[in-house]
This record gives C-alpha cells, structure tokens and sequence, in this order.
C-alpha cells in the first residue's frame, strides 16, 4: 500500500511541474514578437523550417498532465476500489464511505485533462 502511495505521489508531482512548465512556456510565447518580426522581415525563412518551441513545448506539457494524472487515477482506483468492494460485503453501510474514496481516485485523473485543457487554452 505504501508504494502505491508513493507511485501517486510522485506522479502527482511531474503532473504539478509539467503544469507549471507549459503555463510558463505558453506565458512566454507572446514576449518575443518584436524580434520575431524583425528576424522574418530580414531573412525569408520557408514555413516548413518554422519551428514554435513554446506551442511544442505547451503541447507536450498537456499531454503529460493528462496522461500521467489518468495513471495516477488508475492506480488510486486500482488501490481504492477492491478495498471498497471488501468493505461493502463485510457491511452494506459503508457504500457512501466507500463511493466517496473511489470518486476522489478518479477525479485526480479529471483534474489533470482540466489542467491540459486550460494550457491548451493559453496556447491559441
């Protein structure tokens, strides 16, 4: 049990940095426009070279959120559930109790699509 803890832990962590990492590089994308204009006025650049690293990098940090936070779900599931089911067959009244810990196993997998939504909302 203890690992399963620590497994959530630390997903729930490099779901927390990749979060902040893509809010900052998304952030980021508007404070070199004067340079970039300069730089295209200057130089012709063909649009298959053209190379956004922040929109990357924005892109990546949500799909990391999302991905890790489902695995960080799953494996709060995986730990609460039987667990649940146990209890409940020993005592019927635990069902709200039980219900309850297995619903916030799965909203931590709703919370980084949330997160990946709102980075994906600051890079258009």
């Amino acid at each position: 049990m203890k690992t399963n803890a620590r497994k959530l832990i630390a997903s729930l962590f490099i779901v927390f940095t990749l979060v902040c990492f893509g809010c900052f590089a998304a952030s980021a994308e508007g404070t070199d426009t004067a340079s970039t204009t300069q730089t295209t006025a200057s130089e012709e650049v063909s649009p298959e070279n053209e190379h956004n690293t922040s929109l990357s990098i924005g892109l990546v940090a949500a799909a990391l959120a999302t991905g890790l936070a489902g695995i960080g779900g799953g494996i709060a599931v995986a730990a609460g559930a039987p667990a649940a089911i146990a209890a409940n067959s020993e005592n019927p009244k635990t069902f709200g109790k039980s219900l309850i810990f297995v619903a916030l196993g799965e909203s931590i997998a709703l919370y980084g699509l949330v997160i990946s939504i709102m980075i994906l909302s600051k890079l258009v």
